[in-house]
């Protein structure tokens, strides 16, 4: 019996990239590959010692697992849209995590750091 879940969401996944995504640069060191990716966001929130809430909102990009073909890391870097975005440790979450429960695709955090030069 076939995974009616399973193949739903690699649908879904196909679909995104096929229809809902845009072409990044991904660069880690001195490499550099294009990918589609959909834009996302991701709010959050923190609290210190003293109990006071600060939160804000980062841009994600989802890529398809097998777009990426590495697991997203600290530092690299996405292009997008003629900006620059710095894959960031959120904590908890890490650098980043599963769209969905089968591993279709990376939500990937970042933060915009500037123009692409």
């Amino acid at each position: 019996m076939s995974d009616l879940l399973a193949q739903g969401a690699a649908w879904l996944t196909s679909q995104q990239r096929s229809f809902c995504s845009t072409w990044i640069e991904y660069r880690r060191g001195d490499e550099s590959f294009l990918a589609p990716a959909t834009a996302g966001k991701t709010d959050y929130e923190i609290q210190d010692e003293s109990g006071l809430r600060i939160g804000g909102v980062i841009t994600d990009f989802i890529i398809a697992s097998d777009d990426l073909g590495q697991d997203p890391a600290v530092g690299d870097i996405i292009i997008a849209n003629e900006r620059k975005y710095e894959v960031l440790d959120l904590g908890a979450d890490g650098a980043w995590r599963w769209s969905d429960p089968y591993m279709s695709a990376y939500r990937i955090h970042t933060k915009d750091i500037g123009a692409d030069d």
